[in-house]
């Protein structure tokens, strides 16, 4: 375990790589859409890596820059330097998570951490700070002859099954020892509701950190899952008729030590700090629906009858709607946001949520009444008397959302807006020009 690495210069990320004998070092970044990237260099360069003079070709990468100003420089953040433990010894790898600049030193305004560390500036200037605990569901597929992913699963288990029924168990063992051993703290590890389902919960932070792990989870599961010949896929519905994958984002702001939204004589015991940015994520829920669930597919999953949210609301009492205020209080006093999904950019959706909570407070905008009954089964009526709208159906209306939720699109940018939705567009072009299996099956015969 590597010592806390806060404040932690370039020197001090020197020194602790020739102790470790770190042969390779990986500058790991994000484009728009939430990719890991990296350039990885040998020891040689090391001391040119830590002093943020890599530069890369941004051209090449998907949503970054035009050809004519392609040249951006990777800035490491020393406190993200980890090893991972999976390498042989002649062989280490570690890793700096980096955010990206000009050549002349400006933040680059399309890197989605910078953006992130953009609407946290923005909260610390109010003097608070939120924190974000994400638990990011995946699947384990087994892997075909030569190698490809199949939707065949490994177990026939459902919620919290145990061994033999769930014989992932072994693989998700390894998953938590390499995230503990890269300094995660885990909560727990379980099966969930649909075959070959699962769930590793860790540690709450406060929103960057957390971001970053997000993205190192999501590289971990992938690498130890195919050391067990499996395939770990976080794609948001890849089974039809089976819940799909969500990514609950669990939020607190804080002011100092202090959570805001707590007041332990308030109704409730929820402040006015609470139902503010709760009204603040109602307000921007269709809004932000394109970042935190940026897929085709991601869609298909929120439907109802796979407990994923579909209606714009919240509750202390079910899971139907988008927000649940879990029974916790204290310091433990948070809001959970159902609707993301693992394929979400986490730095991405975390800036939209800030964006969409401080707006709430700045504009003391209203929470409404909870709703504590199961919306699935109200009628259309009964949900337009309490003025519970739907989230976007298909990528294409969330595109639309988007576009028209100025609060939403300030938090990402110019940059990031216009490359984000270009992509997305050409995604939903894409995809409504195929012909389906489903269409086949239906028509070609009948008509």
């Amino acid at each position: 375990m590597l010592p806390d690495l806060s404040g932690a210069t370039a020197r001090d990320v020197m020194e602790l790589a020739q102790a470790h004998d770190v042969r390779f070092l990986r500058l790991q970044f994000t484009d728009i859409l939430g990719v890991n990237k990296n350039v990885e260099v040998p020891a040689s360069q090391f001391e040119k890596a830590l002093a943020g003079d890599i530069m890369f070709d941004g051209s090449s990468i998907e949503g970054f820059v035009r050809i004519e100003e392609s040249d951006m420089l990777l800035k490491p953040d020393f406190s993200t330097f980890r090893i991972f433990p999976f390498a042989e010894e002649e062989s280490r790898v570690a890793r700096l998570i980096c955010d990206i600049t000009h050549p002349d030193g400006r933040p680059f305004e399309g890197d989605p951490r910078g953006c992130l560390k953009r609407q946290i500036a923005r909260a610390a200037r109010m003097g608070l700070v939120m924190n974000a605990g994400m638990e990011a569901e995946f699947f384990m597929f087994k892997l075909g002859p030569d190698g490809q992913a199949t939707l065949g699963t490994h177990d026939g288990g459902g919620y919290f099954d145990l061994t033999p029924v769930d014989r992932g168990e072994d693989a998700r063992r390894a998953i938590v020892d390499v995230l503990e051993r890269m300094g995660f703290e885990i909560e727990a590890a379980h099966h969930e509701v649909a075959h070959g389902q699962h769930e590793i919960d860790f540690r709450y932070a406060d929103a960057l950190v957390t971001a970053d792990n997000i993205t190192t989870f999501r590289f971990v599961v992938r690498h130890v899952a195919r050391r067990f010949g499996l395939h770990a896929s976080f794609m948001p519905k890849p089974v039809y008729g089976q819940n799909g994958s969500g990514m609950h984002a669990h939020l607190s702001l804080f002011k100092g030590a202090e959570n805001l939204f707590w007041d332990a004589e308030a109704r409730w015991e929820l402040s006015k700090y609470a139902h503010w940015f709760i009204g603040g994520l109602l307000a921007h829920a269709r809004g932000m629906c394109a970042i935190t669930n940026p897929l085709v597919n991601s869609y298909k999953r929120l439907v109802p009858g796979f407990e994923a949210p579909v209606n714009v609301a919240w509750s202390m009492r079910n899971r139907s709607p988008l927000l649940r205020v879990p029974d916790r209080r204290g310091t433990g006093t948070r809001v959970e946001c159902r609707m993301p999904d693992p394929a979400a950019n986490p730095y991405l959706a975390l800036t939209v949520l800030l964006a969409a909570g401080l707006e709430g407070l700045d504009h003391k905008l209203s929470s409404r009444e909870p709703v504590n009954t199961n919306i699935w089964e109200m009628s259309h009526r009964e949900k337009r008397r309490l003025r519970i709208d739907d989230l976007p159906h298909d990528l294409n209306e969330a595109c639309d959302e988007l576009e028209k939720d100025l609060v939403v699109t300030a938090s990402l940018g110019e940059h990031i807006t216009r490359q984000f939705l270009a992509a997305k567009r050409e995604e939903w072009r894409a995809y409504i020009t195929q012909v389906s299996s489903w269409e086949l099956e239906q028509y070609l015969a009948k008509y």
